[in-house]
C-alpha cells in the first residue's frame, strides 16, 4: 500500500463513512492536535523515568482511540459495520483509568501552595508541553461538540487527561530528584 494517496491533494480528507471535509474542519483540527499530543508523549517518554513507560504506552494507544472516535462522526457508528471494524470509542472506563492515576501519583505528591512552572527535568518539561498541547486538542473538541453531535466522554477524557499530565510533570520530577519550579510573583 502506498502513503499516498493523492485523495487530498484539493484541500478536502474523508471521515470514517465517507463523508469529506476540508482539513481546517474542527473536527480535523481536533484530532489532528490529538495525534500532535501522542507524537510529545513519545517524545516524552525517551526521557522519563521507567515508572511512567507503560502508562505512556497505554496513554498513546488511547489517544489513537480518541483520534479514531473523533474522525468518525457518531451518525457513524456499529450501525451496519462488521464487528471487526467497529469504531473503537472512549469510555467511562477510559476516564476512571486516568482519575486512578492521578490519585496513586498525586499521593507521592507534595501538597502545592503556590503556582509551579512547566519545567524541572527534561522529562517533566516534555509532560507540560504535551500538556498544554492537550488542553489545545480539549478547546478544540468543545467547540466541535458545539457543532456536531460527538461522544461527549472524548471532552470528559480530554479534560482528565491534562490534569494527569500536570500531575505525571510533577512525578516524573520526584522520580528525577527534582524539586517543582516555583512561580515568582513579580514585586
Amino acid at each position: 500500500m502506498k502513503i499516498y494517496t493523492r485523495t487530498g491533494d484539493q484541500g478536502q480528507t474523508g471521515l470514517w463513512g465517507g463523508r469529506r471535509v476540508p482539513k481546517h474542519d474542527l473536527r480535523i483540527q481536533a484530532y489532528g492536535t490529538v495525534d500532535e499530543c501522542n507524537s510529545l508523549l513519545g517524545l516524552a517518554q525517551t526521557v522519563c523515568p521507567i515508572e511512567l513507560q507503560v502508562p505512556l504506552t497505554a496513554l498513546q494507544n488511547t489517544l489513537f482511540v480518541l483520534g479514531a472516535d473523533l474522525a468518525s462522526p457518531e451518525a457513524s457508528t456499529e450501525e451496519g459495520v462488521k464487528k471487526s471494524t467497529a469504531i473503537p470509542r472512549i469510555m467511562p472506563t477510559d476516564v476512571e483509568i486516568l482519575e486512578n492515576w492521578i490519585d496513586e501519583w498525586e499521593a507521592h505528591l507534595p501538597m502545592l501552595s503556590n503556582f509551579i512552572l512547566p519545567g524541572g527535568s527534561p522529562a517533566a518539561a516534555w509532560l507540560h508541553l504535551a500538556r498544554t498541547v492537550s488542553r489545545r486538542a480539549e478547546r478544540m473538541t468543545v467547540a466541535l461538540a458545539e457543532a456536531e453531535q460527538i461522544n461527549p466522554q472524548a471532552v470528559i477524557w480530554l479534560n482528565r487527561f491534562s490534569d494527569l499530565l500536570f500531575v505525571m510533570a510533577r512525578y516524573a520530577n520526584l522520580l528525577n530528584g527534582q524539586v517543582d519550579v516555583p512561580w515568582q510573583k513579580p514585586n
